[in-house]
């Protein structure tokens, strides 16, 4: 099994799966004369092994990218660098006071309908794998995590959903105004004083929670060499109608081939991407 092991660890995809069985296969037959029933057998054991190995491998990967502490563990710079930096100092600096009155008429609305803390701070994996409190408006029920468990129990369909984009196109968590402000990306305004701040960037990866991190696998330090964007390639590219795995295939891109022409170009797409409603969440 050591070459297996070595193809775990390594960037393996599973259909790769079908080679390595033959190969294996065909050694056992030679080497052990075994019937088709121990074939079966063996091949199936050959599958749990690579499955087990496989997802211990990604955990194992993509948990050494998640900080909790406060010092800086990477030791490199995000993409970009410091001219991206200023960028994004200008930019947020400039939005947040231009739309500093539609918040303050979105927090009005979001208070006087539902009461309570209008902004929501969840922790978020950031640059070098460095826990942050990012910041959006409440759009969800006070009670959204057990309305989310019940949902999930009774419709398959939306748990199945859920495990592959870790997103509901019908999501019973959600307000009505909390539909409209995701629609419009208002809910997500706050994040400007998350990228003054230097947790965030005005363009890059999506902001994931620290379990997500682990459907990166072994591409989880290339989501980590820049900081989450407010908008991004994914977000330009499709946003929810694309598949997880083509969301890190995004991301993997966006940190190798960063460019400030990049930047611009999908700043530019932005705003008619925000106008097509159907993609937005």
């Amino acid at each position: 099994m050591n070459s297996l092991a070595a193809f775990i660890t390594e960037d393996a995809s599973f259909h790769n799966i079908e080679s390595i069985i033959e190969r294996h296969a065909f050694r056992a037959l030679v080497s052990e004369q075994a019937d088709h029933r121990g074939v079966a057998e063996w091949i199936e054991r050959l599958l749990e092994d690579f499955s087990a190995r496989r997802n211990e491998a990604l955990a194992s990967v993509s948990s050494q990218y998640v900080w909790q502490g406060s010092q800086q563990p990477s030791p490199y710079s995000p993409v970009g660098g410091r001219l991206k930096r200023a960028i994004d100092i200008v930019i947020a600096g400039t939005t947040l006071f231009l739309l500093a009155p539609l918040m303050l008429i979105a927090a009005g609305l979001i208070y006087l309908t539902q009461g309570g803390s209008v902004v929501f701070a969840q922790p978020r994996v950031g640059f070098g794998g460095k826990m942050f409190r990012c910041f959006k408006f409440r759009t969800m029920v006070p009670d959204a995590e057990e309305r989310l468990a019940a949902h999930l129990a009774a419709d398959p369909e939306a748990a199945r959903e859920w495990k592959e984009t870790r997103k509901l196109k019908n999501d019973p968590r959600v307000t009505w105004l909390g539909c409209f402000l995701r629609k419009s990306s208002i809910d997500e305004l706050p994040q400007l004083i998350n990228v003054l701040r230097g947790e965030m960037s005005c363009i890059g990866p999506r902001p994931v929670v620290a379990d997500e991190l682990a459907r990166y696998g072994v591409h989880a330090e290339e989501y980590a060499m820049a900081r989450p964007g407010l908008t991004g390639i994914w977000q330009v590219s499709g946003r929810s109608n694309t598949t997880y795995a083509q969301r890190v295939q995004l991301d993997r891109y966006y940190a190798r081939r960063w460019s400030l022409a990049l930047d611009l170009r999908i700043l530019f797409m932005t705003v008619p991407a925000l106008v097509k409603i159907s993609q937005t969440a």
